[in-house]
């Protein structure tokens, strides 16, 4: 099994990382903020005016260090590309399988983000009783999966999946605590840019999952931009999107909610600029990265291993099965659904 190794995200601005010797090193104005075994680092994440040297660029690449840079307010701008590990032949069978049957892989993917989309919602009910809106939800979700269950065409997925986002969302604000939903009220999801609170910390979490499931998926010798669920698109991981949305409701809304549940996040805490789009401070940002690592630190019993593993790992987990059955080693791929 994978050792979870530690992501290091830097969002200081106007700092300088390099390599010395066997470590990594973090300075600013020449004062060393930071220094850690590089060993010990599988991913570095870089926000807005971070300078790495090319020693450190070209030792990521060849060691796999999966190396991402996004603005300053978490917009995924690009990743370092190393040499393709994996067999030429596993990524044959994925480009075949990709264009001569995705639904086999995309349903399941489907069924999985709207089982897990439900669990958060009925997790709302048992901690909190009865509420009318969204066991109205649920019911609309169990029958979307049946629905999924049963089709045959690619497109009628996409709706399928679509039409189950929008029923989720529609009731998403009741996750909120009552007294803290006009502070923080949502209306559907948006972004690009986001327009609300909510949508921006779900659309900054959601990128950096991405970028670890990108690096599992190049870890096993998978092609991340080939998806099953999500069409081809230039500079899209179409791939890694599709195994982020079994991720979705489990760990990225999760993460935003108890936050905000919790009263760790507030108003104080976003900027609306003139365009009407909604950004994070720093304060903030930072809060989401160590949040989110803290998680990943946790453990789970994986649904079908049957072993106690770190949510950390679960990206690398659904990659080697993804792989496994590309190979035809399993019949079927099992995506994450946490019980």
């Amino acid at each position: 099994m994978k050792k979870l190794q530690n992501s290091l995200y830097i969002t200081r601005q106007d700092t300088y990382v390099h390599k010395e010797r066997e470590t990594i090193v973090i300075e600013q104005d020449r004062k060393k903020l930071l220094q850690v075994p590089v060993h010990s680092v599988s991913a570095l994440y870089c926000f807005g005016r971070v300078m790495v040297s090319p020693y450190l660029m070209g030792f990521c690449g060849e060691k796999g260090v999966n190396l991402a840079f996004f603005t300053e307010y978490g917009r995924f701008q690009g990743r370092l590309q190393g040499r393709q590990g994996g067999n030429v032949l596993l990524r044959r069978s994925q480009y075949k399988q990709s264009e001569l049957k995705p639904l086999e892989i995309a349903r399941v993917i489907v069924a999985a983000k709207i089982n897990s989309s439900r669990s958060s919602l009925q997790r709302k009910l048992r901690n909190h009783g009865n509420n009318e809106p969204i066991s109205t939800a649920i019911k609309s979700l169990e029958r979307v999966i049946e629905q999924v269950k049963a089709t045959s065409s690619l497109e009628k997925l996409r709706g399928f999946e679509g039409q189950a986002a929008a029923n989720y969302f529609s009731v998403f604000n009741h996750l909120v605590q009552p007294e803290l939903q006009k502070k923080f009220p949502f209306n559907g999801r948006n972004r690009k840019p986001p327009r609300d609170p909510i949508n921006a910390m779900l659309s900054f979490l959601y990128s950096i999952i991405g970028q670890d499931i990108s690096g599992a998926l190049q870890g096993v010798g998978l092609d991340p931009q080939i998806g099953f669920l999500h069409s081809d698109r230039p500079g899209r991981d179409s791939l890694a999107q599709d195994i982020l949305e079994e991720f979705r409701a489990w760990l990225a809304d999760r993460i935003a909610l108890s936050l905000i549940n919790r009263k760790q996040v507030k108003e104080t805490d976003f900027i609306k600029e003139a365009s009407g789009a909604i950004r994070m401070k720093d304060d903030l940002r930072k809060l989401l990265l160590v949040s989110f690592q803290e998680r990943k630190q946790e453990t789970i019993k994986h649904p079908f291993l049957n072993e106690t593993v770190q949510i950390g790992l679960l990206p690398h987990i659904q990659a080697m099965l993804l792989a496994r059955h590309l190979r035809g080693d399993l019949e079927y791929y099992p995506p994450f659904v946490a019980r």
